[in-house]
């Protein structure tokens, strides 16, 4: 097993240290992001409390019935705002699709940014208001998070520490709630049925507030997989696609899956909830100069965040 650089960092030591503190903080999500995309994040602003009742308001949602749940599955949104129903989303290069369900919240904008015009409504669950309530507290609670991880990984590309702030300000991210749901019978899926295959990211980065069991591993540099696990109400944070392109392949958009458990575990349920943080459509892709040379010439396409998006939501089929 290769050794593996996911280092536990504080982000309140990025937002209210020293310089040096700042400094040794940026070296060191910089360095985790170069060599494996990953790294677990404290003191983000989310109490104990308010993820406890995430999962509890999470966990009532996805029980109600069928029947309710499918009304809020809105034609011509690709999955964007409210639920999207089993069998629906397929990882890029997959056959079959992900043994998941799930809900996504979008951007609330509250400044007057004439960049409302672009956002479809979030839908409201009727039957559970505490659910509306609790993930747009913890969305906001998340994008603030992501905009200091965003400053740090800034400076150690040698950028302003403001690069990305006007970027991913009333950006397009996506909180999803997902719940893996229960298989009474394993032994009738398919052999490559998996509750989500192996991926990258489409965003920037993307922060996930734990998980209800373990299951999420990172593709190590030499093909190995690894298990990814946080300590208590720790973040997980990783690079994705858009980060990856903008820096020419010097932060790394680790390919990560979600195994299934041992079958006789299989009829548990499994919830976790991933912030997307997402920029603003418009934003240009185009790799930095400072990533290209001889040794790393540039690699991809020049494309805006839009036109990747949907792209990639094409592929995995939410979008036709």
């Amino acid at each position: 097993m290769s050794t593996i650089n996911i280092p536990r960092l504080d982000l309140n030591t990025y937002i209210n240290g020293t310089a040096d503190e700042r400094k040794a903080f940026s070296d060191s999500i910089g360095k985790a992001f170069n060599e494996t995309g990953f790294v677990t994040i404290t003191n983000h602003g989310l109490s104990k409390e308010l993820i406890d009742k995430l999962y509890t308001e999470v966990k009532v949602l996805f029980a109600l019935s069928q029947d309710v749940k499918d009304k809020y599955e809105i034609r011509g949104l690709a999955g964007q705002r409210g639920y999207t129903g089993k069998n629906k989303e397929t990882a890029k290069g997959f056959k079959v699709p992900d043994l998941k369900e799930f809900w996504q919240i979008g951007q609330t904008v509250t400044d007057g940014d004439p960049i409302k015009k672009l956002y479809p409504d979030n839908i409201q669950v009727a039957e559970k208001p505490g659910f509306n309530t609790t993930t747009l507290e913890v969305y906001k609670k998340l994008e603030a998070a992501g905009a200091h991880l965003l400053r740090a990984i800034a400076v150690y590309l040698v950028l302003d520490e403001n690069y990305f702030d006007d970027k991913v300000h009333n950006g397009n991210s996506i909180l999803r709630t997902l719940h893996y749901f229960p298989i009474e019978n394993p032994d009738a899926l398919p052999d490559d049925a998996v509750r989500a295959g192996a991926h990258e990211d489409i965003n920037l980065i993307t922060l996930l507030i734990g998980a209800s069991a373990d299951g999420l591993e990172l593709l190590t540099r030499d093909n190995q997989w690894f298990p990814v696990t946080a300590f208590g109400e720790d973040l997980v944070v990783n690079v994705g696609d858009m980060l990856q392109r903008l820096t020419n392949n010097k932060l790394k958009s680790t390919t990560h899956r979600v195994v299934n458990p041992p079958r006789d575990q299989m009829k548990n349920s499994r919830f976790s909830v991933p912030f997307f943080l997402h920029p603003k459509t418009s934003m240009d892709l185009t790799s930095l100069p400072s990533t290209i040379d001889e040794q790393h010439p540039k690699l991809y396409t020049d494309t805006t965040a839009g036109e990747y998006l949907d792209e990639r939501l094409r592929e995995i089929g939410l979008k036709m």
